[in-house]
């Protein structure tokens, strides 16, 4: 997890993913202390839903349940409250494109023999375009090509971290997931797109290093991509293309 607040913790953006939940939350800051049977019916949803989508906003400390005083026989209610201030929540902006990314997500997943090809191959050519290309005859080390790396992927919300423990077999640790809530849905697709752009940037900064696979939630709050590097002895070649 990053340091820099509620909004960069993984469990806070998978929470805040989920348009229902978004939902769930606005309501409560209107009209706290509803229950799950006041929550369906201003949604829509059955209580089994509600429940389950209540248990991941306060598992992220976003709501709280409070057990009403009975003084009659028979299991208290429990009434919910939001925890969380407005800003937290994504902006109208970001719930679109993530709402465009599932749709492209499903679509994939629907109709390609492989999906999880086809969306390695997108990442790989868009990782082309996302890192700047070396100078003609430039000599790009290993070092200075995982540096842009994590600079790039820092850019768009990975909070990665290289692990070069082995320099032969560095790592890069990605503390958070841009689309960590589609990417448990649809987790060949897009798992398979950050591999590609990863595989596409190195290609690109022409070092002779590659992005072997990503492991999706290689602990409960981080993803692992497993690079493989060429000898510390072995000159890069010059950039050529």
């Amino acid at each position: 997890m990053t340091s820099d607040g509620a909004a960069t913790d993984p469990l806070v953006h998978r929470a805040l993913a989920s348009q229902v939940r978004v939902r769930l939350l606005q309501h409560l800051r209107g009209e706290p202390d509803l229950d799950v049977v006041g929550l369906g019916q201003r949604l829509g949803l059955h209580v089994n839903t509600v429940r389950s989508h209540l248990a991941v906003l306060e598992q992220a400390g976003l709501v709280a349940s409070v057990k009403e005083a009975r003084d009659r026989p028979g299991r208290p209610r429990l009434r919910y409250r939001a925890t969380a201030p407005a800003s937290a929540e994504p902006s109208r902006d970001e719930r679109a494109y993530r709402f465009l990314a599932g749709i492209l997500a499903s679509y994939l997943d629907a109709t390609t023999t492989d999906s999880a090809a086809a969306a390695q191959d997108a990442g790989e050519a868009w990782g082309h375009t996302i890192v700047d290309r070396p100078a003609p005859f430039a000599r790009v080390g290993a070092d200075d090509a995982l540096g842009s790396l994590r600079r790039v992927m820092d850019e768009f919300g990975f909070a990665p971290e290289i692990d070069t423990t082995d320099p032969h077999a560095p790592r890069v640790v990605l503390h958070r997931c841009p689309f960590g809530d589609l990417a448990r849905e649809h987790q060949d697709v897009v798992c398979s797109v950050h591999l590609g752009l990863l595989r596409g940037a190195l290609d690109e900064l022409g070092v002779p290093v590659h992005a072997e696979t990503l492991v999706p939630w290689a602990t409960p709050r981080t993803c692992v991509a497993h690079l493989r590097a060429a000898p510390a002895d072995a000159a890069p070649e010059p950039f050529l293309r």
